[in-house]
């Protein structure tokens, strides 16, 4: 697996700190205004970057009472597809004043694009990334059309089976994109924790050799954390100045206080997976101390027989390992050792010389 490549001035891989994406996607509400200080918002949150979502309505779909056009179950029922998206879009207008502001915050934002126009809109603007949605993984012409960016590209795997993705990443490199991620991804709206699935991101890595991470539809903060802890490089999760305040997306994204948490604990998750360590760490040495070692339970006169009676395996651990017990057992103490003294072998005679000097050794 490559080890990692660069958004802006941010390393993103397995050897540093999972990368964290705010998506504010539709939950502007249809209002510039909400919309910047959402960037604001998330911008405090400790996030790596903030993405958006670049169409129209009429880039999308159409605007079509063909009943194949109408939702009929989940978050957008009763919508149109035109309707949902008309309502969703960022307006094209929007996107200079929303790279303004995230330059201003000295943070990375970047879109999905979802047709050529906007592809060409975000590059002009100076995108440092692209992402690719999962619906839109088996658009190999807009995926071709993007890498020809040459910026590195996000994908999201919902829906697709391992043919579509390996199609979407040839297709990607073939283009001349060499910087490409996978996110794991369940396409559902929330997504059903339990749909999760996350050891897919290590058959993903294994499959195709890319940097893996997450695009979260589920509730909360549980399922992101757990990935860090499997593995991923990169973490995005939906955001909202406000649940209460409702808009497409709103019941399965974040609050500001809440990505803050998922910041904090993604971080967290990260470094605990630390590396293969065996044997005492420099935080646990201070307590080798509370081992068990072999100690005179009794006082002990020199040339006295160790035995079960007056030595015992017990804390603290200065003294002897426990697994020496059955070698200083029947040897003779050296000295006089006080209750409670631990024993090392300098106070413990050989078992050799013992054995010489009983009658009939020879030597």
């Amino acid at each position: 697996m490559p080890r990692e490549f660069w958004i802006d001035k941010r390393p993103i891989g397995p050897d540093h700190p999972p990368y964290l994406i705010c998506e504010v996607s539709a939950n502007h509400n249809g209002s510039l205004d909400r919309m910047l200080a959402t960037i604001d918002a998330a911008a405090a949150t400790g996030c790596d970057a903030i993405k958006v979502q670049s169409y129209t309505p009429d880039t999308m779909t159409l605007d079509c009472e063909r009943p194949e056009y109408q939702i009929t179950d989940g978050p957008w029922a009763g919508r149109s597809l035109y309707q949902l998206y008309q309502e969703a879009q960022t307006p094209f207008e929007w996107h200079e004043a929303i790279f303004a502001r995230a330059r201003e915050l000295g943070v990375t934002l970047f879109s999905t694009p979802f047709d050529d126009s906007a592809a060409e809109l975000l590059a002009g603007l100076g995108a440092s990334a692209f992402k690719i949605a999962s619906f839109e993984l088996v658009d190999l012409p807009l995926i071709a059309e993007v890498a020809h960016y040459g910026k590195p590209m996000i994908l999201s795997t919902g829906l697709a089976a391992l043919s579509e993705i390996e199609a979407a990443i040839d297709t990607a490199r073939r283009a001349g994109c060499d910087h490409i991620a996978l996110l794991h991804c369940v396409s559902a709206y929330p997504a059903p924790v339990e749909a999760s699935n996350l050891r897919t991101m290590e058959s993903l890595s294994k499959a195709f050799d890319v940097i893996v991470g997450l695009s979260d539809h589920s509730k909360g903060t549980a399922v992101a954390t757990a990935a860090v802890a499997l593995g991923a490089s990169i973490i995005e999760k939906h955001f909202t100045l406000s649940r209460a305040d409702g808009g497409p997306d709103a019941d399965f994204s974040l609050e500001p206080e809440e990505f803050v948490q998922l910041t904090s604990d993604c971080n967290t998750a990260w470094k605990a997976i630390g590396a293969v360590r065996h044997g005492a760490q420099k935080a646990e040495l201070e307590n080798l101390q509370f081992r068990r070692s072999l100690c005179a339970i009794t006082d002990i006169k020199a040339g006295q027989t160790f035995s079960l009676q007056n030595i015992r395996s017990i804390r603290p651990g200065f003294g002897l390992p426990p697994s020496h017990l059955t070698e200083v057992i029947g040897c003779e103490a050296t000295v006089d050792i006080p209750r409670g003294a631990p024993l090392d072998w300098t106070v413990v005679q050989s078992r050799r010389r013992r054995n010489r000097d009983e009658p009939g050794a020879s030597g």
